[in-house]
């Protein structure tokens, strides 16, 4: 049987989208297509126009680029008619008339032969009143795809301009080989990484092109996709056509306020275009009657500014970002700000805010009482990155002001009952704040689309297992946990050594450019001075800049938060202010380090950037980013900003000497997987650490499209009985609040401590629920209060006097042991405090796995130590000999080699890194067929990870 030729590709189409309702029409050449737009114009505004006045149309159609004339499609075309009257034709209708059938005329043609250059003869196309809009280039069966997209870029070179331009109204181009079907918008430079399949809802490709046909080129279908989902880029002055998972999560958002007041939330992977489907949902929603306003709401200034200009980008002026919070108590009440003239009687139903202003506006006692006036208005609420900005109090206090709000969240990364981190000690999750997910498109859905990246990601250090790999460099790397090796100046300089070594390749001879994330303040420093030392030595030429967050009373020389990832939260311009508020630092603060690498900047770009000015703080963070996006700087050095919600299509590296988990993982390498070129095939992840365990988990957390989104709380009669219970504890450490001034040594306050936070748990989980009294409890809120200010101090001395950075896995417990060893009480009283400890190890979720073997210990060897032995060394003799016992038994058990066993534990314990299946296998003493081998294998993985809970401290 012959296979499908071109010809027959081409009539199956035509007679398809016949029976979809298009107008089957002949038009040979350029002069019956004129003669078309003319009838079709006159069908569509209900009018005649004389040959004069059609000239005129077509001379008024011909001005402009492509951009231009999409712009001309989307407005009303001005004629004077003959007697001197005015007349508006609508070119495209976006609206349904009164009758709800579109007034749109669709018809399909094909074989076009137009004259320019060259002579051209189109495949199909389809016309909408009149003018082509969708050009469709088939190639047959068996033939590269890429194919037909050349011959579009032919086909515009060589003759589109010919004939008044009209081609050049095409908006989208449909390229296909019957198998593989996709779409793309019309610009004067395209790039195939810029077109895209069709989807269904759930995602599936439907590239077939009967299939493509039947959801995508339908007249209902495309007069969307023209009038709304096609957006005009003022920036770069080109058209943007959403994606199929951003028309859907749209559509999910408008039906949602127009069928109901629920909330609900977008995931799209970072990387995807979330800012492009936030802003054309945001405009589609402020065309409906019954929204009164659309505010779009970011939790730092720095994204505030970015997404205003994106924003504008897409629609010029259609934003007005808040410069404080005056200004956006002015906009949301549509009141004229004095001495600003563009805001003189303008309606501002779309506004770009940060979080913090909106809490401001909300709980100011100045802004209040004009503000009540909007609490019953239908305000609609879109943040971006909702799981970074709604986890506090700012979300109950927007939600308990306007009655009437709706809240749609976006993000990348959402929190599921995985990744949840608590607050307060209650985790809340994505789901809880934003109600139902209206779609869905992961990591793996964008990298199979093609819509982001894929990573390239290297461990460099004494890990790497190939010999002789370049990667292997000695810089003790699996250490992870011993901080004194980490900041290391020989470790430090070792990494900087094989940047400047290896980053010409990396970025394509520095055609691209890199982000380089640390752990902490210090290490920035130092690494920057490593950098700008080296370069004056003239061993690189790379340019380096670096921005960060500083604290305002700092007690030591660079001493910052390091790897939290709350320490820089703060907006930047309102950090420097408060820094200034202050007075002046004490000298080799970080603020003061900044201050000199900035001028290290100021003499690299010609500028005069500052700290001591907190709008020249904020313009130097908006310069250096626009910089990194101009690929002007080589490497910019950054400890937590710009990990998130920052976008520069030039950068394709990251280098990273920084602990990453869960979604901070996720948005940090995303900023390396921004489509560009042919050459950007990748994103490039550089890791010094070993982040092998959290990158497979988290690329596993966010691949998975059924999530646990259900975190389990206590029931309320049960939390009150574990707080009286953790109170009746706390009185046996300490009777009173006096009697904690008397705890006779550390490990007593510490014991307190531990009981106390216990304590502070479970009110902070009570607190709640809206039935809970502090009076219904045996604790009075007086004597919480005062315990809480004991705790505070006395917590804050233990942090201060603790030097060791990595405890033993039973620390949290040794000194409990050791205090009844030598506490001389009755045994009545040492049965209480052993008690409080069972107590305290229930209550840990990282010492249940322990709990057995800390009671033996206590039952079968406490009250045997003698006075002068040490209760520490004890209980570490005891620990190591169940462990060997354990290894010895798991190897019985599963018949391995007790010493290569052994093996895994100690590097385990080294590295933390679970060993892989291939070092299971090996341990093995018999060798099983290879459908027993997987099963054993899995079984021994599992076993392993128990036994590392028990033993080490957890996996």
């Amino acid at each position: 049987m012959a296979y499908q030729s071109e010809q027959q590709l081409e009539n199956d189409l035509i007679a398809q989208l016949t029976k979809q309702g298009f107008e089957r029409v002949v038009l040979p050449d350029n002069a019956a297509l004129e003669a078309n737009l003319k009838a079709q114009l006159e069908r569509a505004n209900n009018c005649q126009l004389t040959v004069s006045e059609f000239r005129q149309v077509l001379g008024k159609l011909e001005k402009g680029n492509i951009f231009t004339k999409a712009k001309i499609l989307r407005d009303r075309l001005d004629i004077t008619l003959d007697n001197g009257d005015t007349t508006h034709l609508q070119l495209l209708f976006s609206e349904p008339a009164s009758n709800n059938l579109s007034r749109n005329v669709f018809q399909v043609t094909n074989r076009i032969t137009v004259k320019g250059n060259y002579t051209n003869r189109y495949d199909v196309t389809i016309l909408v009143n009149g003018l082509p809009l969708i050009q469709i280039e088939l190639k047959r069966r068996g033939i590269e795809l890429k194919e037909a997209f050349n011959q579009v870029k032919r086909y515009q070179k060589h003759t589109y301009h010919a004939n008044h331009g009209l081609f050049n109204y095409i908006q989208l181009f449909v390229i296909s080989n019957g198998v593989n079907t996709q779409y793309f918008s019309n610009n004067a430079e395209m790039s195939a990484k810029q077109t895209f399949n069709w989807t269904d809802i759930e995602n599936q490709s439907m590239s077939q092109l009967p299939v493509f046909s039947s959801a995508f080129l339908t007249p209902s279908h495309l007069t969307k996709m023209l009038s709304q989902n096609i957006l005009l880029n003022e920036t770069g002055k080109l058209l943007m056509v959403l994606r199929p998972y951003q028309f859907y999560a749209v559509e999910a958002i408008i039906n949602q306020v127009k069928t109901s007041t629920n909330n609900g939330y977008i995931w799209h992977t970072t990387g995807s275009g979330k800012t492009l489907t936030s802003f054309k949902a945001a405009q589609i929603l402020t065309s409906l009657s019954e929204v009164d306003k659309v505010v779009f709401v970011v939790d730092r200034k720095d994204l505030d500014y970015q997404t205003a200009l994106e924003f504008n980008a897409f629609s010029k002026g259609s934003v007005d970002s808040t410069d404080n919070t005056n200004m956006l108590f002015h906009q949301l009440l549509d009141k004229p700000v004095k001495g600003r003239k563009e805001n003189e009687n303008r309606n501002t139903k779309l506004v770009v805010t940060t979080l913090q202003k909106l809490n401001n506006v909300v709980t100011k006692q100045r802004y209040l009482k004009e503000m009540t006036s909007l609490q019953d208005k239908r305000i609609v609420f879109i943040f971006d990155e909702c799981h970074r900005s709604q986890f506090g109090d700012t979300h109950q206090n927007i939600v308990s002001f306007f009655k009437g709000a709706q809240l749609f969240g976006f993000t990348g990364t959402p929190i599921f009952a995985d990744n949840a981190v608590a607050r307060k000690s209650v985790k809340k999750i994505t789901k809880d704040l934003f109600d139902e997910r209206l779609h869905a498109y992961v990591i793996v859905d964008a990298i199979r689309d093609q819509n982001v990246l894929k990573f390239a990601i290297e461990y460099v250090g004494r890990y790497a297992y190939k010999y002789g790999s370049q990667n292997n460099i000695d810089i003790e790397v699996e250490d992870i946990d011993r901080k004194e090796l980490l900041t290391s100046p020989a470790r430090l300089e070792k990494i900087v050594d094989y940047i400047i070594a290896h980053h010409k390749r990396k970025t394509h001879s520095r055609d691209y450019n890199a982000m380089f994330c640390v752990s902490g303040v210090p290490e920035l420093i130092q690494y920057y001075e490593l950098f700008a030392n080296k370069k004056a030595e003239g061993k690189h030429n790379l340019k380096i800049a670096t921005i960060f967050s500083y604290e305002t009373n700092e007690e030591q020389e660079y001493a910052l938060g390091g790897e939290a990832e709350d320490a820089h939260s703060l907006e930047i311009k309102e950090a420097a202010a408060k820094y200034l508020k202050q007075g002046q630092a004490v000298k080799l603060h970080s603020r003061d380090k900044l201050e000199t690498f900035m001028a290290d900047y100021n003499v690299m770009f010609g500028s005069s950037y500052t700290t001591k000015d907190s709008d020249s703080f904020y313009d130097y963070y908006k310069n250096i980013a626009k910089r990194v996006k101009a690929k002007e700087i080589d490497i910019l050095l950054v400890v937590n900003m710009f990990l998130t919600g920052f976008d520069a299509p030039k950068l394709n590296t990251l280098y990273v000497d920084k602990n990453l988990k869960h979604h901070g993982l996720i948005q940090a390498f995303s900023r390396t997987n921004r489509l560009l070129d042919e050459t950007k095939s990748h994103g490039n992840i550089v890791c010094f650490r070993n982040l092998k365990k959290s990158a497979d988990e988290a690329f596993l957390m966010f691949s998975n499209k059924q999530p646990r989104e259900f975190i389990e709380t206590p029931p309320f009669e049960d939390l009150m009985a574990d707080f009286n219970e953790a109170y009746q504890a706390l009185l046996a450490i300490t009777p009173t609040v006096d009697s904690v001034d008397n705890l006779p040594d550390e490990d007593a306050q510490k014991l307190f401590v531990l009981q106390f936070r216990r304590l502070m748990q479970l009110k902070n989980m009570l607190s709640n629920f809206a039935d809970f009294d502090m009076a219904a409890t045996a604790m009075s809120e007086q004597e919480f209060q005062d315990f809480t200010s004991k705790y505070a101090d006395l917590n804050r001395q233990i942090r201060e006097s603790t030097s060791k950075e990595k405890a033993s896995v039973l620390d949290d417990v040794d000194f409990e042991l050791d205090l009844l060893h030598r506490d001389e009480d009755s045994s009545e009283v040492r049965a209480t405090k052993r008690n409080a400890i069972v107590n305290l190890i229930s209550s840990d979720p990282t010492l249940l796995s322990k709990k057995a073997l800390i009671e033996k210990f206590m039952d079968e060897h406490l009250n045997g130590i003698p006075a002068s032995q040490s209760v520490e060394e004890e209980f570490e003799f005891f620990w190591e000999k169940e462990k060997r016992l354990a290894i010895e038994k798991f190897a019985e058990e599963e018949n391995l080699d007790t010493q290569k066993l052994t093996s895994l534990v100690v590097r385990y314990e080294a590295s933390e890194e679970l060993p892989l299946r291939e070092d299971f296998a090996d341990t093995l003493t018999s060798k099983p067929s290879i459908l027993q081998r997987k099963k054993i294998v899995g079984r021994l993985t599992e076993k392993f990870k128990g036994f590392v809970e028990t033993f080490v401290g957890g996996v």
